[in-house]
């Protein structure tokens, strides 16, 4: 029988199998729901409600799956114990979600705690463009596995920008390449096409620049879209393999 939670945690490694030391493949950010599959006594297998990613997590105490009311669209809001700014206790990270109990002098209560609603929009809000404020995440640290204001990955990047949006977005770059069925020609690029190497994705920004979490550069850059693709080819023997559109 599985069992559906709610992350009451800034982010939550999951792990490729049942150890510390095991490859962090995936997080899960404050309010995403998942599913347990299997339980033991340190260790849960689960999987992932918007995306269907399966890992393990640490058996913690975990909230009962709950219905959100608002997300965070800044890179990263201040948690409060009250409804002002004395005494900070915490952060959420881009795209966490919470359901609000309370409202008070321009905060909002939630699991005990309290938040600035300017750093929040309804759940159920879209952006025109679905990259809208992506620079946000410049400079941000990439982590393997990453996504939060704490380090991302190139297609952590891309996934919570779709899961901001209420869209689904497969979590790894092999499958996004696939996902993205819509191919384009590099002559023809435009903004907020995906280019796609073995392993790696970078949005386009404009007609000459584009950003990506970038291990080697250890944080998110922006950088010039033909210096890219010759540093990757020259540094990891990667050709670009595709440029897909995403609408």
């Amino acid at each position: 029988m599985m069992h559906k939670f709610t992350s009451n945690f800034s982010e939550i490694n999951v792990y490729k199998k049942q150890s510390k030391n095991s490859e962090i493949v995936s997080q899960i950010i404050y309010g995403q729901n998942f599913e347990v599959l299997k339980k033991t006594k340190k260790w849960l297998k689960i999987r992932i409600q918007d995306d269907g990613y399966k890992g393990f997590i640490f058996n913690k105490k975990y909230s009962k799956e709950t219905k959100p009311t608002h997300k965070t669209f800044v890179l990263n809001a201040n948690i409060y114990k009250e409804a002002n700014r004395k005494k900070k206790i915490g952060q959420l990270t881009f795209g966490s979600r919470i359901r609000a109990e309370l409202k008070k002098n321009g905060f909002i209560k939630f699991d005990k705690k309290w938040i600035e609603s300017k750093n929040l929009k309804p759940n159920n809000f879209k952006e025109k463009n679905i990259f809208q404020n992506l620079n946000i995440f410049k400079g941000v640290k990439y982590k393997w596995g990453g996504k939060s204001c704490k380090g991302i990955d190139c297609s952590g990047l891309v996934q919570i920008f779709f899961n901001y949006n209420n869209k689904f977005c497969p979590r790894d770059a092999k499958d996004q390449i696939r996902y993205f069925k819509r191919k384009n020609k590099f002559e023809k690029l435009q903004k907020n096409d995906l280019l796609f190497w073995k392993g790696h994705v970078a949005i386009i920004l404009s007609k000459k620049k584009l950003i990506h979490a970038y291990g080697p550069k250890k944080k998110t850059v922006i950088m010039n879209i033909n210096n890219t693709i010759k540093l990757i080819e020259k540094t990891a023997n990667l050709k670009l393999l595709s440029i897909n559109r995403i609408n």
